[in-house]
Parts: C-alpha cells; sequence; structure tokens
C-alpha cells in the first residue's frame, strides 16, 4: 500500500464514505453500512467494464463510489500541481 492510497482511505475515512471495524469483514476498509470493500470498487475500475458495472452490481453505492472518484480526482490534480511546481 503506498502513501496516495493511505491519504485516499484517510480522507475517505473523515468524510465517513469507508470505515474500518475489526468486527466487520477483519477490518478492511468498507463502505459506510455495508461489507462491500474499498478494494473492489478499485478493483472494477480496473476491470474492463469498470465504474458502470459497479454501479449496476452495487447501486446503492452510486453516491458513495462518485464521491470517492472525485476525492482521486482532486488528489490527482493536487499531486499533479504539486510536481509541476517543484519542477520550476
Amino acid at each position: 500500500m503506498n502513501k496516495s492510497t493511505i491519504d485516499i482511505q484517510s480522507y475517505l475515512r473523515d468524510r465517513e464514505i469507508i470505515h474500518s471495524d475489526p468486527e466487520i469483514m477483519s477490518g478492511v476498509p468498507v463502505f459506510v453500512g455495508t461489507r462491500v470493500p474499498l478494494q473492489t470498487f478499485f478493483d472494477y475500475l480496473e476491470g474492463e467494464a469498470g465504474l458502470s458495472e459497479f454501479l449496476e452490481d452495487f447501486p446503492h453505492l452510486k453516491s458513495q463510489a462518485l464521491l470517492t472518484l472525485e476525492v482521486i480526482a482532486k488528489m490527482m490534480l493536487d499531486q499533479e500541481r504539486t510536481t509541476r511546481i517543484h519542477s520550476i
């Protein structure tokens, strides 16, 4: 697990999109109110069908999935900006 993944998970926890509980899925980060691991979301995104298939299989997680994508996009943009500033 790299620093970006940890930052994303921390941000998602702070926004109460995901949580970890030793009693639920042995503490694996899951979407709040579910047993769907965050990693499952990333696995779908890496797969052929991507987001559309995830939303089809887990329609109740639409807003959480979109918020997760928003967080990732913002973090990537911030990282790109920081990289650009430091390379000047």
